[in-house]
């Protein structure tokens, strides 16, 4: 349990605790910097993807801070149309690096102040600088160093260089490939091109969100020697007519099951063999395999396109909320969360906090690609890998490492969503 001391034999949880009589009388009690939260727990409104929410976090955070989670599940678009049309409805937004172009104009996303969060020093470089052990990596697209900094709290377009005021605190990020079934796949897979591989008619799957899906499409192509794109996260429109005329040469030709748009989508077509190769995220192959289906999620030599999300605070969230949510901030960065999340495969913003709170035989398996010492399992208990195995793709630099690229919003993005959805609907 996270506890502030305060004094001799007090803890921030009983101060609180004690605090009630003082907020009846309209009393105010501030504890390190935030305020007393006694006569009923803080809600906090937290706003994101169905997958980027965890019962377990809620629950421990709840447990911790007294604080209460309340999800609010939208689709990945949506996240970005209610943080527009909407800035009152959330206390917390989590999303992704590569919306901030789009959402950072608007003026409801307000500079998160880093002298209040403990470990924002220590972020992860690959999210700060672009780099992965010190050597810089793919940054087509919108890589999160790009969009980290602002150069104040109000401010609605980017600094160049660290400053105070950041965006988003990273929860969560990937190096993202292709999903295969590998007891249905009779053929060694290496390539993105395998996505448009004739082999596979009838049996591959596209993300349907454009912006994302059109670049799982882009790493397809270029791999198979259709188009050399200038900047894969940033098309021209020849590029995009180019893009869309071979996907739907390719649909029509019947190479595409499904397109999905929920990963619950992305799991039922893995685990029934409907499907034996297509876009996936982390969690989906997780889902897979704890259901005792075989699932890979295959390193690839063009490498891996990438994503990470983020908390973001609303310009309207009220005091107290905004001190909660400070507070929740500073908890989830501190081990137990990311620990958490990285049994589900994926990376973490503190590093050393993540492996603190990991036994290590699990940090050596999810991060140095290690084969594991002990049966590896999901969060909820369930056997995810057996003793001996081998993270897909190998270790957290090898995986960041060879990042090709990043999810983003296009300059063209109206125009490219407009011929994607003639893709979808030919």
């Amino acid at each position: 349990m996270i506890k502030q001391t305060l004094g001799r034999g007090f803890d921030r949880r009983s101060v609180l605790k004690g605090s009630a009589a003082l907020l009846g009388a309209g009393v105010v009690t501030k504890v390190t910097g935030f305020p007393a939260i006694a006569q009923e727990k803080v809600t906090l409104r937290y706003l994101s993807t169905a997958v980027n929410q965890s019962p377990g976090i809620a629950a421990k955070a709840s447990e911790d801070l007294g604080i209460n989670i309340e999800y609010i599940a939208v689709t990945t678009d949506d996240v970005a149309k209610r943080v527009i049309t909407q800035p009152n409805s959330f206390d917390l937004v989590d999303t992704e690096y590569f919306a901030l172009p789009k959402l950072m104009p608007s003026g409801n996303i307000m500079g998160l102040d880093a002298s209040k969060i403990t470990n924002a020093g220590k972020i992860a470089s690959v999210i700060r600088e672009g780099k992965v052990a010190g050597k810089a990596i793919g940054l087509d697209g919108t890589a999160p160093a790009e969009v980290f900094y602002l150069p104040d709290e109000k401010a609605t377009s980017f600094a160049t260089e660290e400053t105070g005021w950041i965006t988003l605190i990273p929860t969560t990020y990937n190096a993202d490939t292709l999903g295969i079934r590998p007891d249905l796949i009779d053929k060694p897979i290496d390539s993105w091109a395998s996505l448009l591989d004739p082999d596979f008619k009838g049996k591959a799957a596209m993300l349907n969100i454009p912006s994302i899906g059109i670049m799982d499409a882009a790493m397809a192509l270029e791999a198979r020697g259709d188009i050399t794109y200038g900047d894969k996260g940033n098309m021209t429109r020849e590029e995009i007519d180019k893009t869309i005329a071979a996907l739907i040469e390719a649909k029509r030709a019947g190479q595409f099951r499904a397109f999905w748009t929920d990963f619950n989508e992305s799991v039922n077509l893995m685990a029934s063999g409907e499907v034996v190769i297509q876009s996936m995220w982390s969690p989906a192959v997780t889902a897979v395999r704890t259901q005792g289906i075989e699932c890979k999620y295959q390193p690839l030599k063009e490498g891996y396109r990438a994503w990470a999300s983020g908390f973001g605070l609303p310009v309207a969230i009220a005091d107290r909320e905004k001190d909660a949510a400070y507070e929740f901030i500073n908890w989830f960065l501190s081990g137990w969360a990311g620990a958490h999340l990285a049994k589900q495969g994926y990376y973490t913003a503190v590093l050393e906090t993540t492996k603190e709170a990991m036994e290590p035989y699990e940090w050596a398996y999810w991060f140095e690609g290690a084969a594991a010492e002990q049966d590896i399992l999901a969060p909820d208990g369930k056997l995810l890998e057996k003793a001996g195995a081998v993270r897909d793709g190998g270790s957290y630099d090898e995986r960041m490492g060879a990042v090709a690229c990043w999810n983003a919003v296009m300059d063209e993005n109206i125009y490219m969503i407009r011929k994607w959805n003639e893709f979808i609907a030919a």
